[in-house]
This record gives structure tokens, C-alpha cells and sequence, in this order.
């Protein structure tokens, strides 16, 4: 079966850290502080809730592997992680990819192999731009 693949878009935020060393979200919030230190983007236009029916039940599965590419502007880094039949897809506002298994309603993929933390420090800058956009691919497969 061909990888099922969901785009998203974002914008950076004065506040934004990327200092989590477990979690990296997006948001639809416009507005976030700086306690959200797993943030890398806002006004998010898809929450985990919105992704397509197919690609939520490949999700779903524990041998699925999931892609995360973070383009912004020349800089492209990418996240390799797990789906999990404990993901239940239901957030209507953010997307949380985790290092660990845990899984709430905003969990998208657990068994990261990189969070917030590890984004390089000059897509970090980048996205402190509130004008900065972030194009964010979703792969999953297998």
C-alpha cells in the first residue's frame, strides 16, 4: 500500500522555544507564552482531528511508521516516529508528536526519535517570526 501522506501549515510566534526534550506541537492558538516550551507553531490550519479517515487508522497501528518533515523556507528537518492502537485522534486544536508512548486525544505519534528540543537553533529563529510560515508534511507507512 502507497504511503498515505496530509500537509499542514503554520506560522511562527515571538514565544516560540523548542525547548522540550520529550514533545513538539503545533496549535491552532494564535497566541501562545513562552510556557509552551514544546510549541515550534501556531495557527495551525489541521489539529489531529482533522486529518483524513484512512490516514487516522494507519495512525492507529503499531507497526505504522509516521514521517514528520518541518520545511521553513530553505531549511527542511525531519521527525521519525510510531503510530499506536492508544491514539484516539479527537483534539481539535493541536498535534503532539512524543518521544514517549504516552497518548492523549492531541497525540498524533509517540516513539519520536526527535523532539522540540533537537529542532536545529536556526529553524528556531526562524520561527520566532510571526509571519514565518511552516509547511509540515505527515507521512504515514508501512
Amino acid at each position: 500500500m502507497p504511503p498515505i501522506i496530509e500537509k499542514m501549515a503554520a506560522f511562527g510566534h515571538p514565544n516560540i522555544q523548542a525547548l522540550h526534550p520529550t514533545t513538539l506541537m503545533f496549535t491552532k492558538d494564535a497566541d501562545v507564552s513562552k510556557n509552551g516550551d514544546c510549541i515550534v507553531g501556531v495557527g495551525a490550519d489541521k489539529a489531529v482531528a482533522d486529518f483524513g479517515d484512512r490516514f487516522k487508522e494507519k495512525l492507529k497501528a503499531a507497526t505504522t511508521n509516521v514521517v514528520i518533515t518541518i520545511e521553513v523556507d530553505d531549511l527542511k528537518w525531519q521527525i521519525n516516529a510510531c503510530g499506536s492502537p492508544k491514539l484516539t485522534l479527537k483534539d481539535f486544536k493541536e498535534i503532539v508528536i512524543r518521544k514517549s508512548d504516552f497518548a492523549s486525544e492531541r497525540t498524533m505519534a509517540v516513539c519520536a526519535d526527535k523532539a522540540s528540543i533537537d529542532m536545529p537553533r536556526e529553524m528556531v529563529e526562524k520561527l520566532k517570526n510571526p509571519k514565518q510560515q511552516i509547511h509540515v508534511t505527515f507521512t504515514v507507512e508501512g
